[in-house]
């Protein structure tokens, strides 16, 4: 053990050079490693066998070790420790052999056939509605949020996630729309409160789907909106209008031709698609071991080379990309504030285990928007280029001759701000 002990010690005083880390032992001892300055964590050694499992394999048992009570944070908490760490271990890009040995695993990693797919959402997707209930903004957004102002709760940040995404849509009265991973149908919903559009919406989550016909039916909609608990490559018919929110990192890599093509059949000649999707600024990797096994089996986060790829040789055309930065952090910032605040319920309900599983992915997923290249794309996509504006000016003002006739209504961002 003391072997170990001196291991990590070596390995901690080469690596951290930016800021402090502070270990701390159950039996009162004392490690400090960095500069003595900020910013500066704590981790709380309760069983000293962490040293051993996260040497093993970093990547993965520093978040299992985190779930079987090994350790935990000081002041600050999870993610000023996390932050510490991957300051002073920035990502290192794999060349040659490593590379090819990383990245020829990740087809199988991300196989997901239809029931495949199915499976996969459904670990995820088909926990308690009260837990996501908990943690989310009331309209069940479970995607990063648009703070267009900084001062915005989380619930004004995901109302103008949708009025972005529904302007970026062109939506017009009496046009269909498909809504791909729909979620608990927040974009549907608010797609038809401001436009009279016959809205499909897709889920795989069984749990998703009876919650999401349930807000419909609240709101009154019924007639407007169809939840379906049913795969994208099985949908017929055509459509004006393709929005994706958070779905598209579940679709595996050898699947996006498949995904774009289905995209650019489903629209009809002047139709538009929006994607909303989580990307990297970094080049194509893997998806961290951890993450796969305990949250998103199945699920990749692709670099823009690698959707651009596919895009281009599906012929789609895009007409805007977006990047959004570091929205999603102040997004999972707030989830766990809110997830902190219901954690002793969790705990009764399900487990201590769970509940450190769950808060150390938001910790870590905030982590990783803030210091590991994580970002939000959006991507407006259309069969004929001149199907959208040529400018940007009708997403900021009411303004302007390429204004489209039926502008998105404004009301129902105000009822919900009210």
């Amino acid at each position: 053990m003391e072997y170990q002990l001196m291991w990590i010690e070596k390995k901690l005083a080469e690596k951290i050079r930016t800021g402090t880390l502070e270990l701390h032992f159950d039996d009162g001892k004392r490690r400090i490693y960095g500069d003595g300055r900020e910013p500066r964590a704590t981790m709380q050694v309760h069983r000293r066998r962490v040293f051993r499992r996260i040497a093993m394999d970093p990547e993965f048992m520093l978040g299992q070790t985190y779930m079987d009570g090994d350790w935990s944070p000081g002041e600050g908490g999870l993610i000023r420790l996390l932050g510490v760490l991957l300051i002073n271990n920035p990502p290192r890009y794999r060349s040659g052999l490593k590379k090819w040995l990383s990245l020829a695993w990740r087809p199988i990693q991300q196989w997901n056939r239809a029931h495949s797919a199915r499976r996969n959402a459904s670990s995820h997707y088909d926990l308690d509605d009260w837990l996501f209930q908990g943690f989310l903004d009331e309209d069940l957004n479970y995607s990063c949020a648009y703070f267009a102002t900084p001062d915005m709760t989380l619930e004004q940040a995901q109302q103008a996630k949708l009025n972005h995404i529904r302007r970026k849509l062109l939506v017009r009265d009496g046009e269909r729309v498909l809504d791909i991973g729909c979620g608990w149908g927040s974009m549907a919903i608010n797609l038809a409160h401001n436009h009279d559009v016959e809205v499909v919406g897709l889920t795989l989550s069984e749990e998703q789907q009876e919650l999401a016909r349930e807000r419909v039916r609240q709101a009154g909609l019924e007639n407007r909106v169809d939840i379906r608990l049913q795969d994208y490559r099985d949908v017929t018919g055509r459509f004006n209008r393709v929005v994706s929110i958070g779905m598209f990192e579940h679709v595996g890599t050898p699947f996006y031709d498949q995904y774009f093509d289905r995209v650019y059949d489903l629209l009809t000649d002047d139709g538009v698609a929006l994607i909303h999707t989580i990307g990297r600024f970094t080049p194509p990797g893997v998806t961290n071991p951890w993450i796969r096994r305990y949250i998103f089996p199945g699920g990749y986060i692709p670099a823009t080379s690698e959707v651009m790829a596919a895009i281009e040789r599906v012929g789609i055309r895009v007409t805007d990309i977006e990047v959004l930065r570091l929205h999603y952090a102040k997004t999972l910032s707030s989830w766990q504030q809110r997830f902190q605040a219901m954690r002793e319920r969790v705990a009764a309900n399900k487990s201590e285990s769970f509940c450190r599983m769950w808060e150390f992915y938001l910790a870590v997923s905030e982590a990783a928007f803030r210091w590991r290249g994580m970002m939000v794309l959006q991507l407006q996509m259309a069969r004929q280029q001149d199907a959208v504006p040529l400018t940007r000016d009708y997403l900021y003002s009411m303004q302007g001759a390429e204004r489209p006739a039926e502008y998105p209504s404004e009301q129902y961002v105000q009822r919900q701000a009210s």
